[in-house]
């Protein structure tokens, strides 16, 4: 049967208008042309002016970490509670570091005059999640530096108005994805970036990590269900998909070069039933304790699997709740090798595709010294003097020091940011909707199929001035 014209273009109109719908449901895409920010530099900056957003139990040792770093200095401190910002101008003081010119609390929105600070060349965020992204947004349009604790932003709407911010100001914006920088996911680094594991084609990652008893206490950290709990008993909690994916995801995506020739196209979700925080708080709290006026309907593991657009697949998972012991898997598999760590064990195969079983512990042991990323060979012993998660912590803030002292590109950009992040309402939405597959929006809109894959270098400690025996272990410092 033939279709008239009018037919015709009504059809036209219908598919258009269920085109901008789809476009719509897969996160507000922006259609803007600014120039992308991949391979971003800035002229080096030899003094960086630093103010911090956040006091609390990772702020206070952000404070105490990059205050050892030569050539930064902070100038301004903010924090909603006054005690915070005090107790982190007593520990600057005591160590004979600058005074910070500004000091802002008591209220919530006192940290946007941190932002308007003419003596600030970066904010350093390290707030509670759900207020990451309007920090961001603000601070760089303020004409600042950004870099935040992780995740970056907790909506898709709010990851493109990050990018956009971020495209506008010409500032950088990373996210501060410590484990990137661990000392066995910089190995795995090296490992793919040498090509020895061959044409990578999967890898897994996840948040294995019994928190049950930090995320149940009657603490400050846990007001906000304290107050549902009382204001509405019988309520429930729930969270879909996987809520905190980027310290396995950051690694991978890094191994992958993600962004950088490849992206993350699609994600599938799923959550398992909710048993072991409801057992437990039955069996800690009595039954008029506010923990047993909730209905724990968290699942207790999600497991989610992104395809990628060339057709590469990273299994990710999330489990606080069960004795499963503490993993991020770290699995990342290629046609000639496989890294699987916790414990770390290496298999390479002589040729591409053929049987390799686990090298010995002698072997391992040789393979890592001779594969062990030039960060850790060089600063690695530093590190974990300072401490922060195994040392982590102070080479991601020692990299992201030496980059912009010297103008070279952050290891993370903002598309890294929001593509990580987008995985916590993608995913989501994926388990909502029964485990539908569900698309990550692109970020840097085709700019990833131009764009350099990013070294990850070493730092000259010479060339920054750092005194190795200022290292010192400081109790603000978390481990794992």
């Amino acid at each position: 049967m033939r279709q008239s014209r009018r037919e015709f273009v009504k059809g036209a109109a219908w598919m258009v208008a269920v085109a901008a719908a789809a476009a719509e449901c897969r996160g507000n895409m922006s259609v803007g042309a600014a120039q992308p920010m991949s391979n971003f530099a800035v002229a080096p900056l030899k003094k960086i002016r630093v103010g911090i957003v956040g006091i609390g139990e990772r702020g206070t040792a952000a404070v105490r970490r990059v205050a050892l770093i030569p050539g930064c200095e902070f100038t301004a401190l903010c924090d909603l509670r006054p005690e915070a910002v005090d107790q982190a101008l007593k520990w600057l003081k005591e160590k004979g570091k600058p005074t910070p010119a500004h000091c802002f609390s008591g209220t919530a929105d006192k940290w946007k005059g941190l932002s308007d600070c003419d003596d600030v060349d970066l904010v350093y965020i390290a707030t509670p999640a759900p207020l990451h992204a309007e920090m961001e947004i603000y601070s760089l349009l303020a004409g600042k530096h950004v870099l935040t604790e992780v995740p970056g932003a907790q909506m898709l709407d709010e990851a493109w108005k990050i990018v956009e911010a971020c495209e506008k100001a010409r500032r950088h914006c990373m996210m501060l994805e410590n484990c990137c920088y661990g000392e066995m996911e910089m190995f795995a680094w090296n490992l793919c970036h040498k090509g020895l594991l061959g044409t990578l084609t999967h890898a897994e990652g996840g948040y294995i990590h019994n928190l049950t008893d930090r995320q149940t206490a009657d603490h400050f950290r846990n007001r906000s269900r304290k107050e549902q709990a009382l204001r509405a008993p019988g309520s429930e909690v729930r969270h879909w998909g996987n809520p905190y994916p980027t310290h396995a995801l950051g690694p991978i995506c890094l191994y992958m070069d993600m962004n950088r020739g490849d992206r993350m196209e699609k994600i599938v979700s799923f959550s398992s039933s909710a048993v072991a925080k409801k057992e437990f708080v039955a069996a800690k709290y009595g039954p008029d304790a506010w923990q047993n006026k909730l209905k724990w309907e968290e699942g207790d593991i999600n497991t989610s699997i992104i395809r990628t657009a060339k057709g590469r697949t990273i299994m990710m998972q999330y489990d606080t709740v069960t004795p499963r012991p503490y993993s991020r898997i770290n699995l990342i598999q290629g046609s000639k090798g496989c890294f699987y760590d916790y414990p770390p064990r290496l298999a390479l195969a002589k040729t591409p595709g053929a049987h390799a079983g686990w090298l010995s512990d002698a072997d391992f042991a040789k393979a890592r010294e001779e594969h062990k990323h030039p960060l850790w060979k060089s600063v690695g012993e530093i590190a974990k003097k300072v401490g922060g998660h195994g040392g982590m912590d102070f080479i991601m803030d020692l990299r992201w020091a030496y980059c912009l002292q010297n103008g070279l590109p952050l290891d993370m950009d903002v598309y890294d940011l929001a593509s990580w992040s987008a995985i916590v309402p993608c995913s989501a939405e994926s388990d909502k909707r029964g485990g539908v597959p569900v698309e990550i929006p692109d970020f840097t809109r085709g700019a990833w199929r131009t764009a350099k894959p990013q070294v990850i270098g070493d730092v000259d400690l010479k060339k920054m001035g750092f005194d190795p025996s200022s290292a010192k272990k400081d109790t603000a410092q978390l481990e794992t």
